[in-house]
């Protein structure tokens, strides 16, 4: 294969993935009725960022929490 021919497949490979990771942030974000949600997405991605909060050390701890809320 040429250089050439190899930053070609290069190119569609970026484009396909690009694809492919906006098709996944899709459908997480989709909402009840099934539409995109950006907002969603957007506190989804920003959660994986920060630390954690809490500490769950069993179940009845997590359900604790999740009913004071």
């Amino acid at each position: 294969m040429t250089i050439k021919t190899l930053d070609k497949k290069t190119r569609e490979l970026e484009k396909e993935v690009g694809l492919l990771r906006s098709f996944v942030i899709g459908q997480a974000g989709r909402d009840s009725e099934g539409e995109y949600n950006p907002a969603f997405v957007r506190r989804v991605l920003r959660a994986t960022q920060e630390n954690p909060v809490y500490e769950f050390k069993d179940a009845r701890s997590f359900l604790k929490h999740m009913r004071s809320k």
